[in-house]
């Protein structure tokens, strides 16, 4: 049993991300693309990556978050635009990654809640996740469901991870007024 794991999860707190978490992210998504299933990248990158990777969701004035668990970074949230094109300007890709000794503690949906709360302050009119290992990925289906994300869409056999052939899906939720009013 890790020291995180004997910590009340009544202490989580939710922040902007700030360089100096960088350390913490990379090793949180270090072991999410060398054990896990739901990202599709093979070889983890590099903290001098990671920290451009918060640059540029920073230079477009998007969210990245952190969750703290007696001052220690237990898991980030962050928004992108989903696609470059000028007609996708008001959809956004989240992302959620929580350190694996920590999952199923309510860190990801405190995360995610404040990720969409700081969304819905923004224009933007729709959300998207996309979900690696598909209906396999029952945690993030599940905490996804439960803060108002529909299926949309399942791409089978997208992928090729830990020698096995992987799903994509695609959950949706409006943002604001979603495609009630125009933007």
């Amino acid at each position: 049993m890790s020291v995180l794991e004997t910590l009340p999860i009544a202490r989580l707190q939710v922040r902007d991300a700030t360089p100096d978490d960088i350390p913490a992210i990379t090793a949180i998504y270090e072991w999410h693309v060398l054990h896990g299933r739901g990202s599709f990248e093979e070889t983890p990158p590099t903290q001098a990556q990671m920290s451009e990777r918060l640059q540029a969701v920073r230079s477009q004035e998007l969210p990245w978050l952190v969750a703290l668990h007696s001052g220690i970074v237990v898991g980030y949230s962050y928004a992108t635009a989903y696609r470059p094109r000028p007609a996708y300007r008001f959809t956004l890709e989240e992302s959620v990654y929580i350190d694996a000794s920590m999952t199923g503690r309510g860190v990801g949906r405190e995360l995610l809640t404040q990720l969409i709360a700081i969304c819905e302050q923004g224009p933007w009119r729709q959300m998207v996740a996309i979900i690696g290992d598909g209906e396999n990925n029952t945690g993030s289906c599940r905490l996804h469901r439960q803060l108002g994300f529909e299926v949309a869409g399942q791409l089978r056999s997208v992928g090729f991870k830990l020698g096995a052939w992987r799903d994509t899906l695609i959950m949706q939720r409006p943002l604001n007024d979603g495609d009630r009013t125009l933007p």
